[in-house]
């Protein structure tokens, strides 16, 4: 009665870092030697190198005369001298379809870039799944990167490999809007595509944010400028299709106006200034138009 359990869930990595011992199977507690630590952290790698996202789950035991009274929702957790009680990969599976339209997206001249919370060698090998990474990019070290390193650069440094990178793992808010600035600063013309809350700032940054009408939340939704109705990449492919074909048509308007009012203004000038006569009146231009 004079002790409480807290317990953790998250990233594996972060919370095997916090952790001090662990729970075995039988029930008894062992401190983390360093041997257990390299265990397991192998066994993280292992999991995120088959595409799954590596979850730890932890606890800590605090005095209840710690814990506060009022303003609990102020109070920092301990987060440090943490037992861990076990580990899961979860297997998140590309939709069908999405590799198909990352292709079609790069055979149209639109980089597809990844920028994930996930473990660096988990995006690496969802992106591998996706086809947004092959093997000619991992030879590249700044196509795969952390969100951590990239946020610590300096604004010139960003810009400079913001070009090259194609994943970023382990990533926060503040790097995604700050990558969709640096494509920005570059003369890119970015879409960010999102669901989440934590998404809104890149969305609203973005040239073109698309959010999800299913899974999106009200915030992501209200940032974007275009709302995908069925949650699908593919829909991407659709849009851009759509975009250019509508931008290809103004363009051909133009060209055919300026061509038929430019060809009529210099025959009524050349015609004015030679015999004083204008040859095509207003009546007549107009079904040019």
């Amino acid at each position: 009665d004079t002790y409480v359990h807290i317990h953790w869930k998250g990233a594996a990595e972060l919370v095997l870092a916090s952790c001090k011992s662990w729970f075995s199977i039988d029930g008894s507690v062992h401190p983390m030697s360093s041997d257990k630590y390299n265990e397991l952290k192998r066994s993280i790698d292992d999991m995120a190198m088959s595409s799954l996202r590596c979850i730890a789950f932890a606890y800590c035991t605090c005095e209840l005369t710690m814990v506060p009274r009022e303003d609990l929702d102020k109070w920092q957790l301990p987060d440090d001298n943490l037992t861990l009680l076990g580990m899961v990969g979860i297997k998140d599976p590309c939709r069908p379809g999405v590799r198909d339209a990352v292709q079609l997206c790069s055979a149209a001249g639109v980089k597809v870039r990844m920028v994930t919370g996930d473990n660096v060698e988990t995006a690496k090998a969802i992106a591998f799944e996706c086809g947004i990474l092959n093997a000619k990019d991992v030879a590249s070290e700044t196509t795969i990167i952390e969100g951590k390193v990239f946020r610590e650069m300096s604004e010139t440094a960003r810009e400079e490999v913001a070009d090259k990178i194609t994943v970023m793992g382990r990533s926060s808010p503040n790097d995604k809007l700050l990558l969709v600035q640096a494509l920005k600063r570059k003369g890119h013309v970015v879409a960010v595509t999102g669901d989440g809350t934590n998404d809104a700032p890149a969305l609203h940054e973005a040239d073109i944010g698309l959010s999800m009408g299913i899974s999106g939340t009200e915030v992501a939704k209200e940032s974007s400028d275009i709302i995908i109705l069925d949650d699908d990449f593919t829909s991407v492919v659709k849009v851009v299709r759509w975009g250019r074909s509508v931008y290809a048509n103004i363009q051909k308007f133009i060209q055919f106006q300026l061509t038929v009012n430019v060809a009529a203004l210099v025959i009524n000038v050349v015609a004015a200034v030679s015999s004083g006569a204008v040859p095509l009146n207003a009546v007549e231009v107009g079904p040019f138009s």
